[in-house]
This record gives C-alpha cells, sequence and structure tokens, in this order.
C-alpha cells in the first residue's frame, strides 16, 4: 500500500462524538507502553503521525487518521495502565468495548502485544471482545528485536497458548525499529478492509 496522504481528524473521549464514516477502519488495540504510535507511525511511513511517548498510557482518546483520503487508521487508548483512577481506566475500557461493538464502519482489528511478555488478563478479555465482533483479527507481536531471532518464534507459540486463540487467527512479527512484518500487516489490511491487493506494499 503506497501511502500518499495522512490527515489527523481528531481525538475523541466520547463514542458519540466519533466522526462520521470516511471508509473502512481498521482499529489499533494494545496494553500501554507496547507501542501502538511507533508502529502506527512505521505502517505510515511518517514519524510523528501518531505521538509517541516514554510514558505509558499517553494516549487517552481514541483518535483517527484518515489514509489516502480512502481509510481510517484508529488507535485506541491503551489498557492496563495502573497509575491512573479506576474510573478513568473504567472509561477507556468502556469506549473500547463501545467502538469495538457498535462501529459499522469497522472492518478490522490488531491488537498489538510485546513478544517479550507472558499475555494478562487484560489482554485475553481483550481477545475475546474482539472475537464477539467477528471482524477480522490479526495479533501482531511487536519489539521482537529487543529478543533474539532464536526466541521470537518460540516466544510467540508460547504466547499463542497463552491466549488460547483460533488456529487460524493471522499473526505477525513486528518490529517498528527495523521495518520488519510492515509488508505483512499491510497485506493483512488491504485484505481486512477489502481492497484490491497489490504488490505495491511499502
Amino acid at each position: 500500500m503506497k501511502v500518499k496522504s495522512v490527515s489527523y481528524l481528531g481525538s475523541f473521549g466520547d463514542a458519540r462524538s466519533f466522526p462520521r464514516p470516511r471508509g473502512p477502519e481498521i482499529t489499533f488495540v494494545g496494553r500501554s507502553n507496547v507501542g501502538k504510535s511507533s508502529l502506527i507511525n512505521t505502517l505510515l511511513g511518517r514519524r510523528n503521525v501518531a505521538r509517541t511517548s516514554n510514558t505509558p498510557g499517553k494516549t487517552r482518546t481514541v483518535n483517527y487518521y484518515l489514509v489516502n483520503e480512502a481509510f481510517c487508521f484508529v488507535d485506541m487508548p491503551g489498557y492496563g495502565y495502573a497509575q491512573v483512577s479506576r474510573e478513568e481506566r473504567g472509561g477507556w475500557g468502556r469506549l473500547i468495548a463501545g467502538y469495538l461493538a457498535q462501529r459499522e464502519a469497522l472492518c478490522g482489528v490488531v491488537q498489538l502485544l510485546d513478544v517479550r511478555h507472558t499475555p494478562n488478563d487484560a489482554d485475553r478479555d481483550l481477545v475475546l471482545s474482539v472475537a464477539d465482533t467477528r471482524k477480522p483479527f490479526c495479533l501482531a507481536f511487536n519489539k521482537i528485536d529487543k529478543v533474539g531471532r532464536a526466541s521470537v518464534a518460540r516466544n510467540i507459540a508460547d504466547h499463542l497458548r497463552a491466549l488460547d486463540v483460533e488456529e487460524d487467527t493471522a499473526v505477525v512479527a513486528f518490529s517498528s525499529e527495523t521495518g520488519e512484518g510492515k509488508r505483512e500487516l499491510w497485506s493483512w489490511i488491504v485484505e481486512a478492509m477489502g481492497l484490491e491487493r497489490t504488490d505495491d506494499i511499502s
């Protein structure tokens, strides 16, 4: 997919304020500090479209990015961050759940996990929530550059068992540092949106 343009449509803290659909939507979900913003920037070939931070819990709203005037990337709040109030964490959870359950433009969900860490209860709960949508689903195991090459496949196999997902679940090993997995994830995104497949994937 050749990214010709990216427009920031805004940040939304309430499902009632989400923008009108501008085409199919792919949403990105994951634990705080898993690297969602960096992954989105890598996919888009831009440095600072999605704001990155060393502070977990930075993304506290649903952020919309219009790509090629044709479809949207939707960046969800990171879940599981302990250093905020229970009320705020609950609000994020309701925001994510409401989007997944009600957004008709949703065409696919990319759930990020850190390949170095065993999935926790929040990760497993989100897998179940996404399964309920019956939308295309991809697990992106991020930060593979942080572990030895031999550990990547082993860790992913262990994590998939911990998540108890279906055998045909789409899986991509990804690194925002090296760009590994970018082509594979774009291929999945294009297919999930029902767009015509092309070899022009960055």
